[in-house]
């Protein structure tokens, strides 16, 4: 491994592809801490802190961690790419439906190109939408007091402001990801998802050293020798589990006929079909969550348009819940990911 770790720098395209991925890696970092104009982010980050287990801090929360923090400093990059993963799950499922996108896709690399276009376009709608419902989400928002949008910026203006530079933010995250699979390394939708979640790893890891005590029997809300360990061996225990998921194949045989041409003979040879274990990956669970984002976002949307106490605030507020948490929930995480995982493998064959 450290052999193959030092070719990097031997060979000069391998290096070339490494610098452009780390250094697009810290561009897509650069929005996540420039703030949108008329935003306190202070106010923002306690309502987080304090309010994470209500329907808005819930929801808040779920596309705060796809989006690597950047929704909690009230950043440009907010929504992060899961605008464009949702169109890229809406035009996967119309492939097979509508005759004109099937075409496209059996043209080979120029209608996946067309394809593309038609993906970013609906982004684009999909980041307004969302961006309008976010925003309008926001204006409900408060910590002692004080609104995280002042109430002299509340209005159309200020949405559109917001729903442009957050629809900004995401063109240019769909741009880094394609910047890095084409002159990078590796998918590049899926690496800054990835940089986005593994943001928080050294918050995680400062609050379990603040909590750290050498004791063996730690008090109530410490962490001892004993948890400590038992934590690092779950954390190795999963990741070497979810590895050796992913790099697992079953081995189909495949003989190869022999034929004679005069006195020799040829073929004969035994080879096997690799068929991956886990040939969806994550994008499934990706997807499952993305789509589940949706309904939360239009009942929060809608919620904010009613008096608190009426029906319509009562109903909504009980729908959004149900989409954010509970029974109901699971049961539709655990079907959209069953969904999505046997169509992106019939997909994928």
């Amino acid at each position: 491994m450290i052999e193959q770790f030092g070719n990097i720098f031997r060979i000069p395209e391998l290096r070339k592809k490494v610098l452009i991925t780390l250094g697009l890696i810290a561009l897509c970092r650069v929005g996540v801490y420039i703030p949108i104009p008329g935003i306190d982010t202070t106010v923002l980050k306690s309502y987080f802190q304090q309010f994470t287990q209500t329907g808005v801090g819930q929801l808040l929360g779920l596309v705060d961690m796809f989006a690597g923090g950047a929704l909690t400093s009230g950043a440009i990059f907010g929504l992060g790419v899961m605008p464009y993963i949702s169109a890229s799950i809406i035009f996967q499922l119309l492939v097979g439906v509508i005759p004109y996108l099937e075409r496209l896709q059996k043209e080979g690399e120029a209608g996946r190109k067309k394809i593309n276009q038609y993906t970013r376009l609906a982004t684009v709608g999909l980041c307004l939408f969302q961006a309008f419902v976010m925003t309008r989400t926001l204006y409900t928002v408060e910590f002692n007091g004080m609104p995280v949008i002042p109430v002299y910026l509340q209005g159309i203006g200020f949405q559109m402001m917001a729903a442009l530079l957050l629809t900004t933010g995401t063109m240019t995250l769909m741009w880094i990801g394609e910047q890095i699979e084409e002159h990078g390394i590796g998918s590049g939708i899926s690496i800054v998802i990835m940089v986005g979640i593994i943001e928080r790893l050294p918050w995680a890891f400062s609050q379990v050293l603040q909590s750290f005590t050498f004791s063996v029997t730690p008090a109530e809300h410490q962490i001892g020798i004993v948890k400590l360990l038992v934590l690092l061996g779950m954390f190795l225990a999963i990741v070497g589990g979810v590895v050796y998921i992913t790099q697992g194949q079953r081995r189909i045989p495949v003989q190869q006929a022999k034929h004679t041409r005069g006195r020799k003979v040829y073929g004969g040879q035994r080879h096997f079909l690799p068929l991956r274990v886990n040939q969806a990956g994550v994008m499934p669970i990706i997807f499952a969550q993305s789509l589940l984002i949706f309904p939360a976002a239009i009942m929060q949307g809608i919620q904010v348009r009613f008096d608190p106490g009426s029906f319509g605030y009562w109903i909504t507020s009980r729908l959004s819940e149900v989409l954010q948490g509970g029974v109901i929930y699971v049961i539709l995480y655990v079907l959209l990911i069953t969904f999505f995982l046997l169509f992106l493998d019939c997909y994928s064959v």
